[in-house]
């Protein structure tokens, strides 16, 4: 089954597939996350103490968390930096040969491409790249297991926070990225955004590998930039558990958005910025996407109820702040620009 979807490009109008590619590697889900933090013992506080992460290894510059049912060393680097940001968002894959597969595909296309060993604690040989979009993407198979912690209720603390879950970023051309997700790297899509234009244009999309929503949803915005991490929590309860620890601690500022519930993914959410900026979903209740004949969901850029099926409707910052990516060669933060259109509703900014 071939699902389709119109969209307006610079050429006119042009039909996007979204049936996902057959490419000869397995990427099997979103893995971890490192972001960039300006003091190590604050984002410690703010993760471990408040929150309720698991602390699994340090290092001088870099913490490695993880959640409670993870059996990866860690799904949440935090690393030492000059200024916020985040220096790369990584997926797991299904065998060692994978990675030189993904090596071959992204050197044909000319994008940048690092082998990385011994750099990250815990993870055997990985392959990090920049995407077609600017974003420092790693691949890996290997990683030291540990203790998975789902039972040990004597361990819980802060937001019973339970495993990484996806990763929100942000492009001036969302239609373009999409395409290489889906067509070169065999994601799915899950439920996507367009525009009332006629024709219409698309404008975010919900993609996945693991079986419920995304592991990668993608916006028009101002870009290459990662709007959000999101984690996944045991309940309701825990959304608003964080809540009530954070503002018991007198950082009730770092609540940027929610509780509530999305119309994409129905799930239950709450936005936090830590003290760096960066930004994290506390996130529980979507679905399980079992068939591969899954239909895309459409929702109307001019649907509310698409971010926010009931809650308060979202802040200015979260329409305009994100944290910018490093480029893989050099450690710099790679140069942003926005879309074309810019008095659209809802535009990321």
């Amino acid at each position: 089954m071939r699902f389709w979807f119109a969209v307006t490009g610079s050429v006119g109008h042009t039909q996007i597939d979204l049936t996902p590619g057959r490419p000869p590697f397995g990427i099997l889900r979103a893995a971890h996350v490192e972001f960039r933090v300006t003091d190590l013992k604050r984002a410690r506080a703010f993760y471990v103490d408040l929150l309720g992460f698991v602390e699994q290894d340090r290092e001088p510059d870099r913490l490695y968390l993880r959640g409670y049912e993870e059996l990866d060393h860690h799904s949440l680097v935090l690393r030492q930096a000059s200024s916020p940001g985040v220096g790369h968002i990584a997926y797991r894959v299904a065998g060692e040969e994978d990675l030189e597969h993904l090596a071959v595909l992204h050197r044909r296309h000319g994008l940048p491409v690092r082998w990385v060993e011994g750099e990250e604690r815990g993870q055997g040989r990985a392959l990090r790249v920049q995407d077609p979009a600017g974003f420092p993407v790693e691949f890996f198979f290997r990683i030291e297991r540990c203790e998975r912690l789902l039972q040990r209720y004597d361990r819980y603390r802060g937001a019973f926070v339970m495993r990484l879950d996806h990763f929100n970023v942000q492009c001036p051309d969302a239609e373009a990225l999409v395409r290489w997700y889906v067509r070169e790297l065999g994601f799915a899509c899950s439920e996507y955004t367009e525009s009332t234009d006629d024709p219409p244009r698309l404008w975010a999309a919900w993609l996945r590998r693991k079986q419920n929503v995304h592991d990668l949803a993608i916006m028009t915005g101002v870009g290459p930039r990662v709007h959000h991490a999101g984690f996944w929590v045991a309940d309701q309860a825990s959304v608003l558990r964080a809540c009530d620890i954070l503002a018991a601690s007198g950082m009730v500022g770092s609540i940027e958005r929610g509780p509530g519930r999305h119309g994409l993914s129905n799930a239950f959410f709450l936005y936090l910025r830590d003290p760096d900026g960066n930004r994290i979903e506390l996130y529980t209740g979507d679905y399980l996407i079992s068939d591969p004949d899954w239909p895309p969901i459409r929702w109307s850029l001019d649907d509310p109820r698409r971010a926010t099926f009931w809650g308060q409707a979202p802040p200015s910052s979260w329409f305009d702040d994100a944290s910018p990516v490093e480029s893989i060669s050099d450690g710099s933060l790679m140069p942003t620009r926005a879309p074309e259109l810019r008095d659209r509703p809802g535009f990321v900014r």
